[in-house]
């Protein structure tokens, strides 16, 4: 008997949205019903590319009795409360990352799912993607012997693409540590096992004009005795996306002739409201829609360099699969390239609720992996390392 596709949806239609469309449309599990934004362009484009009702209020798209289960894509500060709607609804739910903004926020969350009797995912994030997955497996395999250390770096233009107010506002969920290190926290997380014991960090917040964290560098230790480094930088100059091929996180094929393109767009925007305004014009709804979100021919998703180190080999997760530096021998452990980018947090998340099979992206494992980030601050704040509490293996 085919089992339904899973009606679903989409609290917030904007960035987060748009880098899940393409997966949201191809899925032949998913079928999208409603949706729920503020703005009256992006229900019109909704409504048009889905033939589905939407709503202004997130209420009342968890009201509606034809959805199952609410993507929460809304901005940072607003998970909390968009999913205790949710569950006061019976809904299922995939919430963004970074789960929440404090330990509080993600356990109200967890306890409110858990008396509604419903399932909560935390994804997308790039530890959902096929070649850490593979890495894993291989780790788990036991072929390598055990992983001793991590590590993982990113560069990137992060900090320069145009930016809401409250993005640059660090209490607000702004700045690289929310945004960024939730994914790379994630994937280190995933091939270390989990279960972080302590955190040694410092951050960069070096341009007045863009006041919040756009660097960071850390030292994640684990009660299993591994051992990772992680480096980020969003200030665009060095993009590792050179050590990937020039493939891009997203799997597009990047042209390095473009170097210096986000830096030079912002120089020519005048103050905070022109760039909210800018923003705006490269979201659903406002220019971009169904028709022009597809990626074509691309690689797996990636988040920069990442290189596991084991007794018997060194492990890196690369667009086309997993290098592996093994003692007398050097190859390429090839993944098919995805025909639906990002499908895994779907699989996922229909996996528990038509299956009843456990998610890897629990809201345990959501609130460990902010534990950490919120960790990383803290310890660049007072200058010590941190341990912590709420890890889950």
């Amino acid at each position: 008997m085919p089992v339904p596709r899973l009606k679903l949806g989409v609290a917030g239609l904007g960035r987060g949205f748009m880098l899940l469309l393409p997966t949201l449309a191809a899925h032949p599990g998913i079928r999208l019903v409603a949706a729920a934004d503020p703005r009256e362009d992006a229900r019109r484009q909704f409504r048009t590319d889905f033939d589905a009702r939407t709503y202004a209020e997130v209420a009342d798209l968890c009201a509606d009795p034809d959805v199952e289960a609410v993507y929460v894509a809304t901005p940072h500060q607003f998970h909390r409360e968009h999913v205790e709607l949710a569950a006061a609804h019976g809904k299922h739910v995939l919430v963004e990352k970074p789960m929440a903004l404090s330990i509080e926020d993600c356990h109200s969350m967890i306890d409110a799912m858990r008396r509604a009797g419903c399932w909560l995912v935390v994804g997308h994030s790039h530890s959902f993607d096929a070649p850490y997955l593979r890495t894993r497996e291989l780790i788990d395999s036991k072929d390598f012997g055990a992983v001793r250390m991590i590590s993982a770096l990113n560069y990137t233009d992060f900090l320069y693409r145009p930016r809401r107010p409250e993005e640059l506002d660090t209490s607000q969920g702004g700045g690289v540590v929310f945004s960024q290190a939730a994914h790379q926290v994630d994937i280190v997380r995933l091939l270390g096992g989990g279960d972080v014991k302590s955190v040694r960090a410092a951050t960069g917040s070096w341009d007045p004009a863009r006041p919040t964290e756009g660097a960071y560098s850390a030292l994640l230790t684990f009660n299993n005795g591994i051992f990772a480094s992680m480096t980020y930088s969003g200030f665009a100059h060095f993009d590792s996306d050179e050590f990937c091929g020039w493939s891009g996180e997203l799997g597009q094929a990047r042209d390095p002739g473009q170097y210096g393109t986000a830096r030079a767009k912002l120089a020519k925007i005048q103050g905070p409201e022109e760039e909210a305004t800018f923003k705006n014009t490269r979201t659903y709804g406002a220019g971009l829609s169904l028709a022009n979100s597809q990626l074509q021919d691309a690689a797996h998703n990636h988040f920069g360099f990442i290189l596991v180190s084991c007794d018997g080999a060194d492990l890196r997760p690369v667009p086309q699969g997993v290098q592996v530096y093994a003692h007398t021998r050097r190859y390429l452990e090839t993944i098919p390239s995805p025909k639906i980018p990002r499908r895994e947090v779907l699989d996922e998340l229909i996996g528990a609720i038509r299956h009843d099979r456990n998610p890897i992206h629990t809201g345990e494992w959501g609130m460990a992996t902010m534990e950490v980030c919120l960790a990383l601050l803290e310890s660049a704040r007072d200058g010590r390392e941190i341990s912590l509490s709420h890890q889950q293996a």
